[in-house]
């Protein structure tokens, strides 16, 4: 019995010690919030609003494999001039996935280059399935046509004549995030991942990085920019990110990912340390004619150079370049064969995806 006292006793101390700490709001330790992704700041800031939201109105086959889906505009999805919006899926033979996003200009207020229409899929290149040496012959692909003017990033209705009315429609965070869903859809468990795309599709690959990792939380990612390295002048991407409305792909905590120089080697940087998940590579000519016309081809080289190596130096087992000589824009469709300073463009992809030690940087 006074064993049984004594132990309430205790009991009753301990429990009021307790109480007073969690009353003593004063004493309790800073929590460091959790990230639960590596891009959790990105969902903070709103890039994944449109994820799971739209569907498309049909599909159908647009080829062998080849399904086409349609969205209607009413949904959001549109072409930056009112024109309708479709993407497309091909079933291969592989538990992979390559998610393809295709090229064209950017639009801008005082130049707008913009394709009105997305090139349906085209099975070249990278793209295609006949070629036995093709290292994603077999992958199930989801291609997403370019044709919002805003890297697949905006948000955006624009009154470009001044007449009251709005005529420029970018609406590519909309035609992305719906696309990734369809993708999703068909391929939900891929064991791997390559994110590949060409000029406006290159720079846009940084863009899709973070809906991708979203739905694919566990998987590998190679991410394949292809003649978008995001080399601009002083000012030039901070201006497009604000006509399209995109800023939310820029992290709050992140002030270098645009840098003072106007280039986005700093985003890139950022992709690659948030996420040990992911291969990256670049792909480009030493002075490409399209991406370099605003600031010389001396200039372009030197900062793309200057970019290359510091990425590489940052991140050496997960960043690599291919950078041929002269003026070439895009590769991975039209010159897949290419040699590059002894290797081709596309056994040096291979080296990339299948994580063979010849997976090295090659400048010409």
């Amino acid at each position: 019995m006074k064993t049984s006292k004594i132990s309430h006793l205790l009991f009753l101390s301990l429990f009021v010690v307790l109480l007073s700490c969690v009353e003593d709001e004063g004493q309790q330790p800073e929590i460091e919030p959790v990230e639960t992704s590596p891009f959790q700041q990105l969902y903070d800031q709103g890039v994944d609003r449109y994820l799971g939201t739209i569907t498309p109105v049909s599909s159908a086959s647009a080829g062998p494999g080849v399904t086409e889906h349609v969205f209607s505009s009413e949904d959001g999805p549109v072409c930056f001039t009112g024109k309708q919006f479709s993407m497309f899926t091909r079933n291969g033979g592989s538990n992979n996935l390559m998610i393809f996003l295709q090229g064209g200009g950017f639009c801008s207020p005082v130049v707008c280059a913009a394709v009105e229409e997305g090139i349906p899929f085209i099975p070249f290149g990278i793209l295609s399935p006949s070629d036995p040496q093709n290292p994603v012959a077999n992958y199930n692909v989801g291609y997403v046509p370019y044709c919002d003017g805003s890297m697949m990033s905006g948000d955006n209705e624009v009154d470009s004549d001044g007449d009251g009315v709005n005529d420029r429609f970018f609406k590519g965070l909309q035609n992305l995030s719906a696309s990734l869903d369809v993708i999703f859809k068909n391929y939900p468990s891929p064991e791997k991942i390559v994110l590949a795309g060409n000029s406006a599709g290159g720079y846009a690959v940084h863009i899709a990085l973070p809906l991708v990792r979203k739905l694919y939380p566990e998987a590998r990612i190679y991410v394949v920019n292809d003649s978008g390295q995001g080399i601009a002048n002083p000012g030039g991407m901070a201006s497009l990110f604000d006509y399209w409305n995109a800023e939310a792909f820029i992290p709050a905590s992140c002030p270098d990912c645009i840098g003072t120089d106007g280039n986005l080697t700093g985003l890139h940087n950022y992709q690659l340390a948030k996420d040990d998940n992911i291969r990256m590579a670049y792909i480009s000519s030493k002075q490409d004619s399209v991406t370099s016309a605003s600031m010389g081809g001396q200039v372009f080289e030197a900062q793309l150079l200057e970019a290359s190596i510091e990425l590489n130096n940052a991140h050496p087992e997960r960043f690599q370049s291919l950078i041929d000589n002269g003026d070439a824009h895009t590769y991975i469709i039209r010159s897949f064969n290419l040699e590059i300073g002894g290797i081709s463009v596309r056994q040096w992809l291979a080296n990339m995806i299948n994580e063979s030690a010849g997976w090295e940087t090659v400048i010409e």
